[in-house]
C-alpha cells in the first residue's frame, strides 16, 4: 500500500471535520449522513492500512534537513490506530442521539470528527516531534469540546484542563530537547536512541530529564499529583468525556510515556536506576489513589473518571516495569481499559441524557426500567473488576505475569496495588448495579416510571462493547500473541 494513505487517514477527518459547519444541510439527517460516513470512510481506509501494513514512511512537512512531520506505521502505532479506528464511529453514532436536544452541534461534530484525525496523528508518528506536535494540537481541539456546554463549571474545567496540559507539555518538550541532542535520530527505534558516548557522565541528568518528561506526557494520562483535571472535565457532554476517559486524551499520554521509554530513552538505559523506581512508585500510588477517590465520590461520571485515573496508571505501571512483558502488559490493558471503560461512560451518558440522574443515590430501580443499559453497566463493572472470562482479566494477569517476572521487589508492590484496586473497583461498580437492580424493599417505582432504555443509536455501540468484552476476556490469544510480536522487536 502507498505511503501517501498514512497522510490521508489523518487529514481526511481533519480536513473534512472542518467542513461540517460551513456545509449547506438541508437538515439534521443530512449533517448525521455526512459525519458518521466520514468517520467510516475513514476508519475502513486505517484499518485496511493497519491490515496492508506500508513499511515505508510519508514525509508531510520538512523544518529541517532532520526534523520532519513524518508519519510510520509500527507495531505500537498500530495498536494504537486499531482502538481508535474502532472505537470512533461507534462514539459518533451515540453522540447522534445524545445531542439531540443540544445547541451548537455542527460546532461539536467539526471538533468531534477532527479529534479523530489528531488522535491518528500521534498513533502514527515516525518520530518523537512529529508525536510531540500532534500532542499538543489534540490539547488545542479537545479544549472546545469540554468547553461545549459554556456553563461556568465547563468554563472552569476547560480552562484547568488547559493550564495542566501546557504545564505537562512543558516538561515533556524538555525530554524532546534532549533525545534530540542526545539521540542518534529523532525517529522512533525499538531499544531507544540514546548515544551513550554523547551522554558520558550525564548519566543522573538525562534520567532526570526523563522522569520530567514521564511526568509531562503523564499529565494527559491523569496520572498523580496532576489528576484532577480529568474529573472536572466530566462537564462535557459524555460522548466527549467518553473519548477523554478511554480513547484519545489519555491514551494518547499512556502512548506517549510508553514511547519515550521503549522507543525513545530505552529501557536498558533506564532499568534499575532511581529514575524507574521515582515513576514506577507514582503510577502504583495512582492505582490506589484513584480508586480510593472513585469509593468516595457519589456523582456516576467522576466517578468512573477517578476510576480511570486509577486504570490508567495500570498502564504507566506495566511502562516502568521497561521489560518486554512489561510493554505486553500495558499494551493489553490499553486495548482492555478502552473498551470496558468507554462502554462504561457511554452507559452512564444514556442515563444522564435520558434521566436527568446524576448521583449514585438517584439510581435506585434503574436496572429494572434500563435492563439493557445497566445490563452492559454490569458487564463493564464486572470486566474492570477483573473477573475471570472478560477482558479486564486478561490484562491485569499479563501486568501480574510481567510484575513477577521483573523480579523488582517495587513491582511486586505494585502487584498489591493491583489486588487492593479490585476489591475497591469491585465496591464502587457493584454499589451501582445493587442500587439499580436491588431497591430497597419499600421503593416506589412509581417514582420513575418515565424512565427507560434509550434508542438505537445507543443501544448498539454497547451491544458491541459488551461483545468486544467477553470475546477478548474468551479468547485473548491472539491480542496476547500479537502484543508479544511487537514486545519481541525490543533488543
Amino acid at each position: 500500500m502507498n505511503e501517501a494513505i498514512l497522510a490521508v487517514v489523518i487529514l481526511l477527518p481533519i480536513l473534512g471535520g472542518a467542513l461540517i459547519p460551513l456545509l449547506p444541510f438541508r437538515n439534521r439527517t443530512q449533517m448525521m449522513v455526512y459525519t458518521e460516513g466520514l468517520v467510516l470512510v475513514n476508519s475502513a481506509l486505517a484499518l485496511a492500512m493497519l491490515f496492508q501494513q506500508p513499511q515505508g514512511n510519508f514525509v508531510l512537512f520538512r523544518f529541517t534537513s532532520n526534523l520532519t512531520l513524518s508519519f510510520h506505521l509500527d507495531g505500537m502505532g498500530t495498536v494504537f490506530a486499531a482502538i481508535v479506528s474502532v472505537l470512533w464511529p461507534l462514539c459518533v453514532l451515540y453522540a447522534f442521539e445524545y445531542m439531540e436536544h443540544e445547541k451548537h452541534e455542527k460546532i461539536f461534530f467539526m471538533f468531534y470528527v477532527i479529534t479523530f484525525g489528531v488522535t491518528l496523528g500521534i498513533a502514527l508518528a515516525e518520530d518523537v516531534v512529529t508525536m510531540y506536535c500532534f500532542y499538543e494540537m489534540l490539547t488545542l481541539v479537545t479544549l472546545p469540546l469540554i468547553m461545549h456546554t459554556l456553563t461556568r463549571e465547563a468554563v472552569l474545567a476547560s480552562r484547568t484542563y488547559l493550564y495542566y496540559s501546557l504545564g505537562g507539555a512543558a516538561f515533556a518538550f524538555i525530554g524532546v530537547i534532549f533525545i534530540l541532542i542526545y539521540g542518534t535520530t529523532p525517529n522512533f527505534t525499538p531499544g531507544g536512541v540514546l548515544d551513550l558516548a554523547a551522554v558520558g557522565d550525564r548519566t543522573n541528568i538525562l534520567l532526570l530529564i526523563y522522569v520530567l518528561c514521564f511526568m509531562g506526557f503523564s499529565v494527559k494520562a491523569a496520572m498523580w499529583p496532576f489528576s484532577s483535571w480529568l474529573p472536572q472535565a466530566g462537564v462535557a457532554p459524555t460522548p466527549v468525556t467518553a473519548l477523554l476517559h478511554a480513547v484519545a486524551v489519555v491514551k494518547a499520554g499512556a502512548f506517549a510515556v510508553m514511547r519515550v521509554t521503549y522507543y525513545s530513552f530505552g529501557p536498558d538505559f533506564l532499568r534499575g536506576t532511581w529514575a524507574q523506581h521515582v515513576v514506577m512508585a507514582l503510577a502504583i500510588f495512582t492505582i490506589v489513589y484513584g480508586c480510593s477517590r472513585a469509593v468516595k465520590e457519589t456523582h456516576i461520571k467522576r466517578r468512573l473518571a477517578w476510576s480511570t485515573v486509577s486504570n490508567l496508571s495500570y498502564i504507566l505501571f506495566g511502562a516502568a516495569i521497561m521489560t518486554p512483558l512489561g510493554l505486553v502488559g500495558a499494551l493489553c490493558h490499553m486495548v482492555a481499559h478502552a473498551v470496558m471503560k468507554i462502554c462504561s461512560f457511554l452507559c452512564a451518558g444514556a442515563v444522564i441524557c435520558k434521566t436527568g440522574r446524576e448521583y449514585v443515590h438517584q439510581l435506585d430501580g434503574f436496572g429494572r426500567k434500563m435492563p439493557k443499559v445497566f445490563a452492559a453497566f454490569t458487564v463493564a463493572g464486572l470486566a474492570l473488576m477483573g473477573v475471570p472470562g472478560l477482558c479486564g482479566f486478561v490484562s491485569k494477569w499479563q501486568l501480574v505475569r510481567a510484575a513477577v517476572d521483573s523480579g523488582d521487589p517495587l513491582a511486586y508492590a505494585g502487584v498489591a496495588a493491583l489486588m487492593i484496586s479490585a476489591l475497591l473497583t469491585a465496591i464502587y461498580m457493584l454499589t451501582i448495579v445493587v442500587r439499580a437492580f436491588f431497591p430497597r424493599k419499600d421503593f416506589d417505582y412509581d417514582t420513575i416510571r418515565d424512565v427507560k432504555d434509550p434508542g438505537w443509536k445507543m443501544l448498539l455501540p454497547f451491544a458491541i462493547f459488551v461483545v468486544a468484552i467477553a470475546v477478548i476476556g474468551l479468547h485473548s490469544g491472539p491480542l496476547v500473541r500479537g502484543l508479544e510480536t511487537i514486545a519481541a522487536q525490543l533488543p
